[in-house]
């Protein structure tokens, strides 16, 4: 079966500079793709190219078994696309402004009621976008994109200016819509979050695609230490855990907490040597390697120890 979305080798300059270098993805239906880089890093670019906007200078896409830059109305309607920076036309309402972008992709009137209900503006539907904040008018872009309900959908930091609230249900939104079989790709600098719900994780630097892969196979690619952080039981000092984890980094955060620093293979071997019988372990945290140490161990690996791109 046909992936919803295919890249293959594409590339994209803008006269002397190369936004896109030989990148190649493909994107499985009902999966959420996390795309990662720093900003001018190519993310926007890729989604551009996607959505049919610009064309690749080389390369082919396929969406949904077309080419996006060529004008299938069909195609489009599957689409759903969420930019950085929204932009309405405030003299609208909200209900207004859903039920004219649902007249375009021509999506049932009704939807527009239930989206606006999904994303909470129900209550401020009636009032001119205007006097929308900016998570609010992020909550209004979502709803916009959602409409017609696509098979692909395409979000430039979905969550900027979402209040913390908003932003676990936008979570719980993506997830229903990775479990109906909705592909999505997602470019967001909040790596903490989508540590949560990323299938997959894309690292981009400098327009090249460094890294591709789920977080646990990224681990063991950048074979990150893992860190154990020991509490022991009233009375006993931490200076206790050196021998019962001898030749294992250690750093101590108070007179009875450690943070013991060890080779992920070796984890496992740790956590028994220090709660062994009258250990004197009271509890115990296994922290993996952040999808932000994973980020910045390949940008590292790609640009070299000068920091230039290699």
């Amino acid at each position: 079966m046909t992936a919803p979305a295919e890249i293959k080798g594409v590339s994209k300059r803008f006269g002397r500079v190369e936004a896109l270098r030989d990148v190649s993805l493909v994107l499985p239906a009902g999966e959420l793709v996390a795309l990662v880089g720093h900003n001018g890093a190519g993310k926007t670019t890729m989604m551009k190219l996607m959505l049919g906007l610009i064309r690749p200078t080389a390369g082919t896409i396929r969406l949904l078994g077309e080419n996006p830059a060529g004008g299938d109305f069909a195609v489009r309607r599957q689409l759903g696309y969420l930019p950085e920076n929204v932009s309405f036309n405030g003299v609208m309402t909200g209900r207004e402004t859903l039920a004219f972008y649902a007249r375009l992709k021509r999506a049932p009137a009704g939807s527009a009621l239930e989206l606006l209900d999904r994303v909470g503006l129900t209550a401020a539907a009636g009032r001119r976008v205007a006097t929308y904040s900016k998570g609010m008018r992020q909550r209004l872009g979502l709803a916009q994109a959602l409409l017609g309900a696509p098979r692909v959908v395409l979000l430039d930091e979905p969550t900027t200016g979402l209040d913390p609230e908003f932003r676990q249900t936008f979570y719980d939104i993506m997830l229903d819509l990775r479990a109906g079989g909705t592909t999505l790709l997602m470019s967001s600098h909040a790596l903490t979050e989508l540590e949560e719900c990323a299938d997959r994780v894309v690292i981009m630097n400098q327009g090249i695609m460094v890294a591709n892969g789920t977080l646990a196979e990224l681990r063991r690619k950048a074979q990150l230490p893992s860190r154990i952080v020991v509490t022991m039981a009233d009375g006993i000092p931490a200076e206790r855990v050196d021998s019962l984890a001898p030749g294992v980094a250690i750093r101590r955060i108070n007179g009875h907490r450690v943070e013991l620093i060890c080779p992920d293979e070796d984890k496992i071997a740790v956590i028994r040597q220090v709660t062994a019988e009258n250990a004197g372990v009271a509890d115990l945290e296994m922290v993996p390697p952040g999808l932000d140490e994973v980020y910045a161990h390949f940008l590292r690996l790609h640009n070299g120890p000068r920091g230039e791109a290699s």
